[in-house]
């Protein structure tokens, strides 16, 4: 398998508190790789170091051969904040149309992939609405359908699916699938068991630590256990 994110020796600190401690990881092409753990556990320090927007206090992040940060290499990734940066006296077209148009993609291309993402999200009914009017729910899609409007060949989402109902959520995740079929390497974090099952490739975070990696099916079945609940607090994330 082709190693498209490597991450050595991690450890990052906020003034005299670190975050994230000693954390390695590889991720292959092609793969949902979830990062497991509750609030504070450390993930979205994480996927920020991997997309560049934060240098590690230690060790390096690799994407694509590239340490980063990399200007270059940050346009061939997608990332979808926790935090929804979206211009709210804008339409939702026109939010879609102006980050597309920073990603480079031609004036056709954007009428196509604009479309086509708002599909994806169920928002056409609602592209020609001001985004001070969504709910909280509508702004994560939104969000969720600028990060991959460019087609990136790495798309980062930290807790993508929160707000948003179980109908569209399955709905997601199938998209999710879709573009993993066709090559994209998807980091997902997230706190939510049942999202986690749907990974193919996990690590359990807690208290700025990997407590373990595997596919879910992996991490259960070593230990005899039925659920990924089950195996989060046998590895160590129930403690305090």
């Amino acid at each position: 398998m082709e190693k498209v994110i490597s991450l050595n020796h991690i450890a990052h600190s906020f003034g005299v508190e670190t975050v994230i401690k000693g954390i390695n990881i590889e991720i292959d092409k092609g793969v949902i790789f979830g990062l497991l753990g509750p609030s504070g556990s450390g993930k979205t320090t994480l996927v920020k170091i991997i997309t560049g927007i934060l240098y590690p206090t230690e060790g390096s992040s690799v994407v694509q051969e590239t340490q980063m940060p990399s200007l270059k290499k940050m346009k061939n990734i997608g990332f979808m904040a926790q935090s929804d940066a979206l211009y709210t006296e804008l339409t939702a077209y026109e939010n879609i149309d102006y980050f597309a148009s920073i990603y480079g993609l031609s004036r056709s291309e954007r009428k196509q992939r604009i479309k086509k993402v708002l599909e994806i999200v169920d928002l056409v009914k609602h592209m020609k609405k001001p985004v001070r009017t969504f709910s909280g729910g509508m702004k994560r899609r939104l969000s969720l359908a600028i990060s991959i409007v460019h087609e990136p060949e790495i798309l980062i989402l930290d807790e993508p699916t929160v707000g948003i109902d179980p109908l569209l959520r399955q709905s997601i995740w199938q998209e999710f699938n879709k573009l993993k079929n066709e090559g994209t390497t998807i980091i997902v974090t997230t706190h939510v068991m049942d999202e986690a099952e749907k990974c193919d490739e996990l690590a359990l975070l807690h208290d700025g630590y990997v407590i373990a990696q595997g596919s879910p099916k992996d991490l259960k079945q070593s230990i005899h256990v039925d659920t990924m609940e089950q195996a989060f607090l046998h590895y160590g994330g129930g403690k305090s």
